[in-house]
C-alpha cells in the first residue's frame, strides 16, 4: 500500500495522491509495482526500500548514493491462538532522499498509524532529518507503552496465579517472556542506530536537532532500563511460582503417603483375617461379634495412627 502525505504550516499532516518534493513517502507492505514506482520517482535503490521488508534484517545506518537508509526495529502487537496477544518487533525502513522521506514495513505499525492519523503536532516532512528523528522518538515512545501494557499483563498473570496456577497463566507467563526478549534485542539494536545516527555526517543535523537526537537516546534508553527490568521481575515470579507449584506437589504426595501408611493397618488386618487357616487359631473367631471387633479395632488403630501425625503437624 502506497500513501503519501504532506504537512502544512500548522504542522498538521494532509495526504497527497503524487509523489512531490518533501513529502512522506509510506509503503506498508508493498507490492513490486509500488516499489519500482518510488524507486523511480524518488530516485532510490529498489534493494534499499525492499530492506525492511525481510524480518530477519538487522538494524543499521547505512549511506547509500546519496541517500542515506536507516533500519530501526518498532513494536506491534500480533494475535495468537488463545493465548491473547503477544507483543512483538518488525523492521521499519526509513530512507532519506534528496527529496522525500521514504519509510517501508510489512505492516501498519502503532508509530506509523499515529503519525497518520495526525496525532503528532508540529510536524514538517520538508525537514527530513528531524521528520526522521520525530518518527524515531515516537518508536521509542512506542515502546515504552508496549512496556508498560507487559507490565499489566504480568500483574494480571501474578493475580491469577495467585489463585489458581494453571498451565493457561504459565503458557501466558512464558510469551510475555519471549515479547521482552524481543523488544530487548530490538532496543538494544536502535540504541546503536541511534549513537550511529549521533556520530555519522551523512545526516545533515542542525542544533535543534542535535537535542532531539539526544532525547530519543534518553528515551530508549529509558526502554532499555525498563525492559531490563521487567525481564527481572518476570523471571523472579515465574521461578517462584514454579517453586509454589513444585510445593504444592509435595505435599500432595506427602498427603497421599500418610493417608496410605493409615489405611495399610486395616488392610494389613483384613488380609490376616483373609487367609485359609483353621479357625480356631483366629482371635475373636469364636464370638459372634468377632467380625465387628476386628474391624472396630483397626480403624482405631488407624485413628491412633492418624492422631499422632496430626499431633506432628504432619497432615
Amino acid at each position: 500500500m502506497l500513501n503519501v502525505y504532506m504537512s502544512n504550516q500548522a504542522g498538521q499532516i494532509t495526504e497527497l495522491d503524487d509523489i512531490t518534493e518533501g513529502a512522506w513517502v509510506s509503503l506498508v507492505n508493498p507490492t513490486m509495482e509500488e516499489l519500482r514506482h518510488v524507486a523511480t520517482t524518488c530516485d532510490v535503490d529498489v534493494e534499499e526500500l525492499a530492506a525492511a521488508l525481510d524480518v530477519e534484517e538487522h538494524s543499521r545506518v547505512s549511506p547509500e548514493r546519496g541517500c542515506v537508509l536507516i533500519l530501526v526495529d518498532a513494536p506491534t502487537i500480533e494475535e495468537e491462538d488463545d493465548f491473547g496477544p503477544s507483543h512483538i518487533t518488525i523492521p521499519i525502513g526509513i530512507l532519506i532522499s534528496a527529496k522525500n522521506v521514504i519509510t517501508v514495513s510489512l505492516q501498519k505499525v502503532p508509530v506509523l498509524a499515529e503519525l497518520e492519523a495526525g496525532r503528532v503536532r508540529y510536524l514538517n516532512t520538508t525537514q527530513k532529518t528531524r521528520f526522521t528523528l520525530q518518527i524515531l522518538m515516537r518508536t521509542a515512545r512506542s515502546y515504552i507503552v508496549a512496556l508498560k501494557d507487559i507490565e499489566k499483563m504480568i500483574d494480571r498473570q501474578e493475580a491469577a496465579l495467585r489463585k489458581s496456577t494453571t498451565n493457561e497463566s504459565l503458557v501466558q507467563m512464558l510469551n510475555l517472556e519471549k515479547s521482552l526478549v524481543y523488544i530487548s534485542t530490538s532496543l538494544v539494536s536502535n540504541q546503536k542506530v541511534l549513537e550511529s545516527i549521533a556520530r555519522t555526517s551523512a545526516i545533515k543535523k542542525y542544533p535543534d536537532d542535535d537535542d532531539l537526537l539526544q532525547d530519543t537516546i534518553v528515551e530508549n534508553e529509558q526502554a532499555v532500563e525498563m525492559a531490563n527490568i521487567y525481564s527481572g521481575i518476570l523471571s523472579g515470579t515465574m521461578d517462584a511460582y514454579a517453586s509454589v507449584i513444585a510445593n504444592n506437589q509435595n505435599v500432595i504426595i506427602k498427603t497421599l503417603a500418610l493417608i496410605t501408611i493409615v489405611l495399610s493397618i486395616p488392610t494389613m488386618i483384613f488380609s490376616a483375617y483373609g487367609m485359609n487357616l483353621n479357625l480356631d487359631g483366629m482371635p475373636l473367631s469364636a464370638t459372634v461379634w468377632g467380625f465387628a471387633l476386628v474391624v472396630g479395632i483397626s480403624f482405631l488403630i488407624a485413628l491412633i495412627v492418624m492422631m499422632i501425625f496430626i499431633r506432628k503437624k504432619w497432615f
